[in-house]
């Protein structure tokens, strides 16, 4: 029997601010996050937050460069800690990730290994980052993967629904919040 979590991916302060995510997409988001705890599966928090001036950021790396040079993210900082929407609670696990995969200078693969958990319940901001490069990291690792299209967001709706409707469904389930609960229900 597969073992999930609920991974809550980049629901940071400034990351919502930024991408405007508030609009509906935390409620929903809230209603996995009750609809997980209240199944018994683990929810999951992964930010991604990076030292002043880290120095371990290649030039070539387009966006984390950009973060590091745009202040953003900074280990520590207010705007850097999850979303006061979905707060977590006492033993749900955060990972900090230092790149665009959960995966990526984090201690998530040891996570998921001490809590036996072979299957991942997505969600997060933004689609094409977090969402995508996790998904890439977990296929390759044999994952079982269901991904919660309305509580993934991005701020390109196009790029979205292409992920979403054509490329997710190859590697897992791709279903709205209200059919996975109906599906915790059965």
């Amino acid at each position: 029997m597969a073992k999930s979590a609920l991974l809550v991916m980049d629901v940071q302060q400034d990351i919502v601010d930024i991408t405007d995510a508030g609009s509906g997409y935390l409620a929903r988001l809230n209603r996995a996050i009750e609809g997980a705890r209240a199944a018994d599966i683990p929810v999951i928090y992964v930010t991604i937050a990076l030292p002043a001036g880290d120095p371990e950021v290649s030039p070539r790396n387009r966006v984390i460069s950009g973060i590091v040079r745009d202040g953003l993210f900074t280990e520590g900082a207010a705007g850097t800690a999850v979303h006061h929407g979905v707060t977590p609670r006492p033993g749900d696990a955060v990972v900090t990730k230092r790149r665009g995969s959960a995966f990526s200078g984090s201690d998530f693969d040891l996570v998921l290994r001490a809590r036996d958990i072979d299957s991942l319940v997505v969600t997060g901001i933004a689609t094409s980052g977090v969402v995508l490069s996790t998904l890439c990291s977990a296929v390759d690792r044999d994952l079982g993967l269901t991904v919660l299209v309305d509580a993934c967001h991005d701020t390109d709706p196009e790029l979205h629904r292409v992920l979403t409707e054509n490329l997710f469904p190859r590697w897992g389930d791709v279903i709205t919040v209200e059919d996975w609960l109906k599906t915790l229900a059965s």
